[in-house]
């Protein structure tokens, strides 16, 4: 699984007009399922997103998760994150999982961030959405369960 994960002082999602899922303080996560994904992916990027250390602490050092800070995360699922344009300038989608194997996945995902704790919120799989935040910091990190950057 791939996330461009933001930190946030508030996000929203929308679909059609309708707010389907918005947080204060905490995470964005744009989450992509890969062909090669499976549960133990979903379990890890969900351990990396409640504890990954990048909230300020009372010196103002990024040394705090979410869980600590108390923030809440929203996540969005994007299959568009494994495009691949080193062949061309149209991006090819391959890697991307199909979204039969993809959906339950993502709530794999989901679930597992909601029973580490958190509140989580996201946006609806498969739709159009357009998606609102505001940044803090910027603190914007990608995180891949299958490779290091």
């Amino acid at each position: 699984m791939r996330a461009v994960v933001q930190r946030v002082q508030r996000a929203e999602v929308r679909v059609a007009g309708e707010r389907v899922g918005a947080i204060g303080p905490g995470l964005l996560a744009l989450v992509g399922v890969g062909r090669d994904d499976d549960l133990e992916s979903a379990e890890l990027l969900a351990s990396k997103l409640v504890q990954m250390r990048v909230f300020p602490d009372e010196g103002g050092k990024m040394n705090r998760s979410l869980l600590e800070s108390g923030g809440e995360l929203v996540l969005v699922s994007q299959f568009t994150l494994y495009g691949d344009l080193r062949k061309g300038l149209r991006p090819s989608f391959g890697a991307s999982a199909p979204a039969p194997v993809a959906a339950p996945l993502f709530d794999a995902l989901v679930g597992a961030a909601r029973r580490a704790g958190v509140r989580v919120e996201t946006g609806r799989f498969g739709a159009e959405m357009e998606v609102e935040l505001v940044g803090a910091g910027p603190v914007t990190l990608l995180v891949d369960t299958q490779r290091t950057f």
